[in-house]
């Protein structure tokens, strides 16, 4: 496995992928230690979690710098990044004895309860994009829950795997507890496939979705699947427009983009089209591309060279099939995998922009005539992640808000997830859900219990 600076385009580090024998010790290392853990009380466990909140806290600078360096996330981005993740330890500590409590319903018997008992080691297939929060965002409720994790990392970000394993080893976990694994994507379906493997989550793309949830499935093993998105940002005609361009262009080029619920269709009512055309492109050109290293850098280079060359072809067949260019658009000329905040305007359904989710900072402007075809725009995709409507009319959002397809809908505020708030999608974004109280109950074994 090689971990490539996509800034400078060179080579960080390489790390062995561990042998089959390896994984086998390791798996029977996680299953004995699930013995031991799912015994542990919610104290127990949250004091560990609460150790790991610290020492992201306390390593912040190192981790960041390294998130950087592997992905080119921005150093602010993952600053902040670091500190959901410690967030995140801190809720589930906090929380999970309340979410996870036995809870009593009157029946016949003489007394009956429904219990959440842990499965066992959960194997977690994550993303490159936000390589520490994806992480956390999983491990964080599965832990607390009584699960063991194991984690298949993506390719491109082996250190910030093998960090992360480092950090729940210093902070007292138990061997096997939590434990990193460093195989390629081909090795996941007989990972799932493994008898020590009790279920499997994944946060990726829709072709890696389906291929986890055919191979969990084959194997009647629970599964949960984060997928893309192709997000819908609904502009009503009532809004600031210079305010609601800049969060506009603040939700499109998030993480440069490389997010699953960055807005990326922008659905604008055509009385005030021009005018938030026009400062949509100006707050988008205006965007600082550069060395994410540097604070004053707002937009980083992208993962990976591959994943620059097939933005700039989605963004060449839209262009090519009918739409208009307003900013962007062309690879710049500078070392790195760089691409410019773009905008394209009159983007129409079966244009590729429109139809298929576009991984970086491109942004697809339509003009909607009134708001229910705003809605029924935003719902003719495939995918259904998440969603936000822009209006001083609160009761209208929320009326719109109800006939949305998707996951979540925020109300003049960008998507994001939070560890109180249920997270996930639903058609081709996935299904089940991470995060409170819906997300802690994915891998556990919900048992009734009837006594006479």
């Amino acid at each position: 496995m090689k971990s490539i600076n996509p800034t400078t385009e060179q080579v960080i580090a390489e790390y062995p992928d561990h042998s089959p024998a390896q994984v086998e010790q390791l798996l029977e290392q996680a299953e004995r230690a699930f013995t031991q853990w799912r015994t542990k009380s919610f104290e127990e466990r949250g004091d560990l979690l609460r150790r790991v909140g610290e020492l992201l806290l306390e390593q912040k600078p190192d981790l960041s710098t390294l998130m950087t360096r592997e992905m080119g996330k921005t150093i602010a981005g993952a600053e902040a990044e670091i500190e959901k993740c410690a967030s995140a330890c801190d809720y589930f500590a906090n929380h999970a004895h309340r979410l996870l409590a036995i809870e009593e319903v009157p029946t016949d018997a003489t007394r009956s309860y429904v219990r959440f008992d842990p499965l066992g080691p959960i194997l977690a297939i994550m993303p490159w994009n936000f390589p520490f929060w994806q992480v956390f965002r999983f491990a964080a409720p599965s832990l607390m829950a009584g699960n063991v994790a194991v984690l298949k990392h993506a390719w491109n970000v082996p250190g910030c795997g093998l960090a992360i394993e480092r950090i729940f080893r210093e902070a007292g976990f138990p061997p096997g507890v939590f434990t990193n694994l460093l195989l390629d994507n081909q090795a996941a379906e007989a990972l799932i496939a493994h008898p020590r493997i009790r279920a499997v989550t994944l946060t990726g793309s829709e072709r890696a979705g389906k291929a986890v949830g055919s191979a969990a499935g084959r194997v009647l093993k629970k599964s949960v699947l984060e997928l893309g998105g192709s997000d819908p940002f609904i502009v009503c005609p009532d809004v600031d427009i210079p305010a609601t361009a800049s969060a506009a262009a603040a939700a499109r080029c998030i993480n440069a983009g490389q997010s699953c619920i960055a807005a990326k269709r922008f659905l604008v009512h055509e009385s005030i089209a021009d005018r938030f055309e026009r400062a949509f492109a100006d707050r988008m050109s205006s965007l600082k591309l550069g060395d994410p290293l540097d604070r004053n850098t707002e937009i980083g280079p992208l993962a990976r060279a591959d994943l620059r060359d097939s933005l700039d072809n989605q963004v060449k067949k839209t262009l090519a099939a009918g739409a208009r260019l307003l900013c962007g658009g062309k690879k710049p000329p500078m070392r790195g995998f760089f691409y410019p905040p773009t905008v394209l305007a009159d983007v129409r359904p079966g244009m590729i922009a429109f139809d298929e989710e576009t991984f970086g900072p491109v942004a697809a402007v339509t003009r909607v005539k009134n708001m229910d075809e705003a809605v029924e725009l935003a719902n003719r995709s495939r995918f259904g992640l998440g969603a936000t409507i822009w209006t001083k009319d609160i009761a209208l959002a929320e009326r719109l808000a109800a006939q949305i397809e998707s996951g979540s809908v925020f109300i003049n505020g960008a998507v994001k997830s939070d560890s109180r708030l249920p997270f996930g999608g639903i058609k081709n974004s996935g299904y089940g859900r991470e995060l409170a109280e819906v997300g802690i109950r994915e891998f556990v074994n919900i048992k009734t219990v009837w006594i006479k």
